[in-house]
Formats: C-alpha cells, structure tokens, sequence
C-alpha cells in the first residue's frame, strides 16, 4: 500500500521533520511513502475559474501536478501543516482548493482513502485543533475517511509543539505519542479497509 504525505510548509524545517519521521515508521511496516514538500515549490491558489470543469484538468501549470499524481496514486494520505494564523498554512489551502481539478476528472477519484493529520505548533495551544478540523473537513468533503489517534491525546491528529525549532521538536514526547498513536490508527485503518 502507498501512503502520501504533504507537507505544507513553506520552509523544511519541523513540520518535514515530523511527516519524515511519520512515513519512515509507516516504511518500516512495509508501507511504500512519498512525500511532497512545499518547501520551493510553486503553488498558485484556485482562481475557481471552471475550466477544470470543462477540460478536466487545471488550467494552472505549476507544482501542483506532482500533488494530484501523488493523491491519485495512494491508498492514504497524510496532510501536515504547520500552525499558522491560528490554522493551516496557505500552502495547504491552495492545495485543498485545487483539488478541485481532480474531482472534475472522476468525482470518486479520492473517496474510500485513508487521510491522516499532523499539526506543528511554535506553541502548545497556537491552534493545532482548528488545524486539525480543517483537515478533517477537506477529508470528508472528498470522501477520504480521516483517522484520529483516538480519544485519549490524540483526539484528532498528531499534535506537536517545536517551539519553532527542530531540538525542541525532537523533545517532544507528548506530540511524538499523538504520532505514535494516529499512526497506529491508520495503519489499522489502511490494513482493514484497503
């Protein structure tokens, strides 16, 4: 099975160190994984101009072409941003909102994968949460049946504070038991529903 993770970040710093970490456990299970970092990619935002609608692809030609060879080739998908203004990164709106163009193609193209979310935080409580939620809504929105780690820390996705630094990511144990537990839960999920 393959698993694709994106990572929203506009830098390559802690949220790509917490999704490698993620797909390289996911590896050692024997999971195949690519990722898709945002980090110098060109990412423009939906124009909502409908020419998908009518030509079946997006009139855009920019890094997001990898994105929709990515989405349409796993069986789940890790969306990872890091907390800004309270929610996702810009990245990873313009990303959702360009998925639009693959729904014009195959309106069932994303349903009945398995979609995971990771969330970094420069602090503990800087909206991790909302970030998850909108995760979970683009899941449903396109029918990716989204994991959580459970109702005990986990509650919605992988949660991480990194204090805006990869040593202080490293050490932190309460986000790496939100991972451990969301993995355990997708990889439950894959293995039952793939």
């Amino acid at each position: 099975m393959k698993v694709f993770g994106i990572c929203a970040s506009p830098r390559n710093n802690t949220t790509e160190y917490v999704l490698k970490d993620a797909l390289n456990k996911l590896n050692r299970h024997n999971f195949e994984t690519e990722i898709f970092t945002c980090y110098g990619k060109d990412i423009k935002p939906c124009m909502h101009c409908d020419y998908c609608l009518e030509n079946k692809k997006c009139i855009i030609d920019d890094d997001m072409k990898k994105v929709y060879e990515g989405l349409q080739s796993a069986d789940g998908i890790i969306l990872a941003t890091p907390v800004q203004s309270g929610g996702i990164s810009s990245n990873l709106s313009a990303i959702m909102d360009r998925t639009r163009a693959l729904e014009a193609i195959d309106y069932n193209l994303l349903r009945g994968k398995i979609g995971m979310s990771i969330a970094v935080g420069g602090d503990r409580t800087g909206g991790q949460d909302f970030a998850h939620l909108k995760n979970i809504t683009y899941f449903m929105i396109h029918g990716i049946i989204p994991v959580s780690g459970g109702p005990f820390g986990s509650n919605l996705g992988a949660s991480f504070w990194s204090n805006d630094s990869i040593d202080d990511i490293k050490e932190d144990q309460y986000g790496m038991e939100s991972l451990n537990r969301t993995l355990q839960e997708f990889e439950n999920f894959l293995n039952k529903y793939i």
